[in-house]
């Protein structure tokens, strides 16, 4: 289906316009771009809501910061940067689409992404789950016994929390401990087998920080920082995260 023309209305100042020129990089001249197309050529979210990566630059160059705010595309770009690879000028337009996000109002933001980053706030474990402390020695304890009484070989699983000065700090996926606690099993027994000094950590476990992809700048460095916390807390030497 091919994408429908842009259509100027009329002639206004650009919030967006002002961020695609500084996104430049030096020597770089939007108006030397051809519209190649190769920025949407690689794009996963080319032709979602008729929108692609190459449109969206040039709307924005345009000074069509009311069209851009009211098209969800933004919301489908994954950031991948692929775009950025095959550009000749090397336009960061995943740096664009970030800032449109921040624009959007809280309560207009994707509920999944934007209650995530809400539920990552309510504890120190900035578990996107909202899990708690107490929640999470729970699962992994239960599990761990669980492999301990049914798996062979893994009779005296440990798995360790908050072990002070361990080499690793490990990171896990919010979901998992909640919806499908089996799947953190294998690499649980990929560091019993090696033997490798690890641990998790009550507070900032969680791997993901979904207020990154709401653009929620303080809320981001917020959780960043409790689980940059945590690690120097126990004093780990790297921090290993799954996501």
């Amino acid at each position: 289906m091919p994408a429908e023309p842009i259509v100027i209305k009329k002639k206004k100042e650009s919030t967006f316009k002002d961020k695609v020129m500084e996104l430049l990089p030096e020597g770089g001249n939007l108006n030397l771009c051809l519209t190649c197309g190769l920025c949407a050529s690689g794009c996963p979210a080319t032709g979602i809501g008729n929108m692609d990566a190459r449109k969206f630059l040039r709307m924005a160059s345009l000074g069509m910061d009311e069209e851009l705010l009211n098209s969800p595309w933004a919301w489908f770009c994954t950031m991948c940067q692929r775009c950025i690879y095959m550009c000749p000028m090397k336009i960061d337009i995943p740096q664009l689409v970030f800032n449109v996000r921040k624009s959007w109002d809280k309560d207009r933001q994707p509920k999944g992404i934007r209650g995530s980053c809400e539920m990552a706030l309510k504890n120190d474990t900035c578990s996107a789950m909202g899990a708690s402390e107490e929640d999470w020695r729970f699962v992994v304890e239960d599990v761990a016994e669980e492999v301990r009484e049914s798996q062979p070989g893994f009779e005296n699983l440990q798995i360790p929390m908050d072990k002070k000065g361990a080499t690793f700090f490990l990171n896990q996926n919010s979901r998992e401990p909640v919806t499908e606690p089996d799947e953190m099993i294998p690499l649980w027994k990929i560091l019993d087998t090696v033997g490798a000094d690890w641990t998790y950590g009550s507070k900032g476990w969680a791997a993901e920080n979904y207020c990154l992809f709401c653009a929620d700048l303080e809320n981001w460095e917020k959780i960043v920082r409790v689980k940059a916390k945590a690690v120097d807390d126990l004093g780990c030497k790297i921090w290993l995260n799954t996501e």
